[in-house]
């Protein structure tokens, strides 16, 4: 199965799915969950898409992505979460291509144990390195223990790996945004002082929804100029492109953007 979908691979991409020695005599001659996930990547590679891809996600190594449709993706990990060798799979890390990562964030958003979840999550996040991954790492498992994933987040705002502080972000903004609000989670990520652009395009895009959903504390914020100048006009840009936001509020927030 393996040996006719390997060549569909983007080169040197392949060679990540060969099975290593010993593999299916551990098996007893049964398909291994890497060949499985090799199989399925190499007869859904799509070039064009894989193309596609590359220029949405420009800060990873072209040669790593298959080109793999998301939906398709998703309908494949709700399989492997199955597995009894799902595990093998999750434990693999890193991964050699993007789509692995994808199906890595699809399998884990499934556990339904929050303790477990973590665990998950927090082995996994030293080794995203891309937007896309981090954000379809599904935070929504989370939301079992409200108190206990404020304390995480907090504590990964904090982290040095980019892609965990913007997760932490991400966090905030899709669980304590609305009943769970309070005014000091703004103060958290307006602290968050780092100089890459995958993280400030996350603190504008929590601002951005801030101002939906708590407008009047989020307003606040964008007039007091509490952000640097990029995040402050990012955020007044994306929630202007909304069609959430009131005309009138529109307004205001267009005369606050800043002009060096």
């Amino acid at each position: 199965m393996m040996a006719d979908g390997l060549s569909l691979l983007p080169l040197g991409v392949s060679s990540w799915f060969a099975t290593r020695p010993g593999d299916k005599a551990e098996k007893g001659g049964a398909v291994t969950i890497r060949e499985d996930v090799g199989a399925f990547l190499a007869s859904h590679a799509d070039e064009g898409y894989r193309a596609f891809q590359a220029k949405l996600i420009p800060n990873i190594d072209a040669a790593t992505i298959v080109g793999v449709r998301t939906p398709e993706l998703r309908k494949f990990a709700k399989g492997l979460a199955r597995r009894e060798d799902a595990g093998e799979f999750l434990a693999a890390l890193p991964h050699g291509t993007f789509e692995e990562n994808q199906l890595h964030s699809f399998v884990i958003a499934q556990e339904r144990d929050f303790d477990k979840l973590v665990g998950e999550i927090e082995r996994f996040l030293p080794f995203v390195d891309n937007w896309a991954t981090c954000d379809q790492l599904s935070c929504r498992g989370l939301a079992a223990n409200p108190d206990a994933a404020l304390a995480k987040a907090r504590a990964w705002l904090e982290s040095d790996h980019e892609y965990t502080v913007r997760f932490a972000i991400g966090v905030l903004m899709e669980l304590f945004l609305d009943k769970r609000f309070r005014p000091e989670f703004f103060a958290w990520v307006i602290g968050v002082s780092r100089p890459e652009y995958y993280v400030n395009m996350m603190r504008a895009w929590y601002f951005a929804e801030a101002l939906a959903k708590q407008p009047a504390a989020a307003e606040a914020v964008i007039a007091s100029g509490a952000l640097d100048e990029w995040t402050h006009n990012k955020a007044i840009q994306k929630a202007v492109e909304s069609r959430r936001i009131p005309a009138e509020q529109k307004d205001r927030l267009r005369a606050m953007k800043r002009r060096s």
